[in-house]
């Protein structure tokens, strides 16, 4: 079946619909989804049941690298600055050192198994390097796995930080596999560009793009989550125009995002949460349909065995070392030698070699994609067991629900207080996202004379207002009357 301008949405669709439906009930079985989501994708596939005609690595390529920007901003707007705090060091590390470890280990190990050129390998190693954001966010969440000891802002900074850095990788030895004549020493400067650049051009836009939102003043709610969508995608064109790395600069943005105070606020969460699912979904699916299983077969063998030692000792031996200067229990290293996810992003770096005509291109594509289905089969499903073997995941009754996703649920504080407005206030004639309010509270209703009010982050306080608060702790109460009075005209 060939994919026409007449059936493609109809085709999607149904692909889409029976994705969403297979995948609320696989966790019944303890089955990742966005392995289901592959699977249908295959099963969808010129090897498979309907047999959709689907051979072109640049639009999947593309589609790839639209999905991303979606899955690593959602990813980076959920992410807590107070909560990766206290392991930035460590998450770091992780998304680089250990990167970088990852990727040689495994090489080395993939060049001396194969017939495989030394760059050759390395690129291999590089392109399935870095722990995959949309494995790790979707599976953590899904199975509401909650850890101990910072251990999940870890694990999210590292896989939503640690995709850029395998992506130079995967670019500067796809360089040397072409331009055989080039030394490692030329690719150097290059990596420090992208990373360098990436990283301002991030806080840079960050800081734009809240300045925009903030006072653009769009006479509809609804364009705030569209005005969003097109800053990220012109800070990841722009990054990547001026030779940066737009992978890292949309998830410094995003988290720059995530911990300001924006207008509609909480519906721009929402709408980047469920986009980041869809992204997902049809990211899987693409890379599902790309895929021939009759061309895998072959690889199976040495696929297992690369992925076992990906698995086993490449990922542990990169996140020991990457962690060896910091005070961290051993069963925490393990766990995190243990998730280390694979997923869609190798797939989509495979591409990389495809595009470039590479000898053993299609090769490395079908390695790869068998080990990003048997990390994610492997490691997916035992996730949950492992945190309980090591002893790192917390008890239900000890498991608490962040202020992202008190955004996200609408889910109610536990009491509510009243504060009057005077006319000598500063925030009179201020709106609510320009006052610093504690994020610890909500104002959830302004009682203005006989009218109530439903505030946003435009909405201006007037005199006499009743700000109508919510809030866990008797402590987040004097935030917010330190807040509304610590200034008068």
């Amino acid at each position: 079946m060939d994919l026409t301008t007449e059936n493609i949405l109809l085709i999607g669709s149904l692909l889409l619909l029976i994705s969403i439906i297979v995948g609320k009930t696989s966790y019944k079985f303890g089955i990742p989804t966005l392995l289901l989501f592959l699977v249908i994708g295959m099963l969808a596939g010129s090897d498979g049941i309907i047999g959709i005609n689907f051979d072109d690595p640049k639009l999947a390529q593309f589609i790839g690298v639209v999905s991303l920007n979606f899955i690593l901003f959602s990813g980076g707007l959920d992410t807590s600055w107070t909560s990766i705090k206290p392991i930035l060091k460590e998450g770091l590390a992780l998304s680089t050192i250990g990167v970088l470890l990852t990727a040689l280990t495994l090489g080395v190990f993939v060049w001396y198994v194969t017939d495989f050129t030394i760059y050759e390998s390395l690129l291999l190693g590089s392109i399935v390097s870095s722990t995959d954001a949309a494995a790790v966010f979707s599976i953590l969440r899904s199975k509401n796995l909650s850890l101990r000891e910072n251990l999940r802002p870890t694990l999210e900074l590292e896989s939503g930080s640690n995709d850029p850095m395998a992506y130079v990788l995967t670019i500067a030895f796809l360089t040397l596999v072409v331009n055989q004549d080039q030394s490692v020493a030329s690719v150097i400067p290059v990596f420090f560009l992208q990373m360098i650049l990436g990283g301002i051009a991030g806080f840079g836009f960050g800081k734009l793009s809240k300045l925009i939102i903030n006072n653009i003043k769009l006479g509809f709610d609804g364009l705030y989550p569209v005005l969003t969508i097109a800053l990220m995608f012109i800070t990841f064109s722009a990054t990547d125009f001026i030779g940066g790395n737009g992978f890292l600069a949309i998830y410094i943005c995003a988290v720059y995002l995530g911990n300001q105070d924006l207008i509609h606020k909480s519906n721009i969460l929402k709408m980047f949460d469920g986009l980041a699912w869809l992204m997902q979904i049809v990211l899987f699916l693409t890379l599902g349909l790309l895929v021939f299983p009759s061309q895998i077969i072959p690889y199976m063998g040495i696929g297992m065995l690369i992925s076992l030692f990906l698995i086993v000792i490449a990922r542990p031996v990169s996140v020991f070392i990457s962690l060896m200067f910091f005070k961290m229990k051993l069963r925490r290293k393990l766990y995190i030698s243990w998730v280390g996810l694979s997923g869609a992003v190798p797939i989509v770096f495979a591409t990389y070699p495809l595009l470039a005509g590479i000898e053993k291109a299609s090769i490395i594509f079908n390695i790869v994609f068998f080990i990003s289905v048997t990390s994610i089969l492997i490691q997916g499903t035992t996730l949950s067991l492992f945190a309980k073997w090591l002893n790192v995941a917390l008890p239900e009754e000890d498991k608490k629900i962040n202020e992202i996703d008190q955004l996200i649920l609408n889910l109610p504080k536990s009491s509510l207080k009243e504060f009057e407005i005077s006319p000598t206030l500063s925030v009179v004639n201020k709106r609510i996202v320009d006052i610093n309010f504690p994020k610890s509270a909500f104002i959830v209703m302004i009682k203005r004379g006989n009218k109530y009010i439903r505030p946003g982050g435009s909405t201006l306080i007037k005199e006499n207002d009743i700000l109508m608060v919510i809030a866990d702790h008797q402590d987040d109460f004097t935030d917010v009357n330190h807040c509304l009075t610590n200034a008068h005209y």
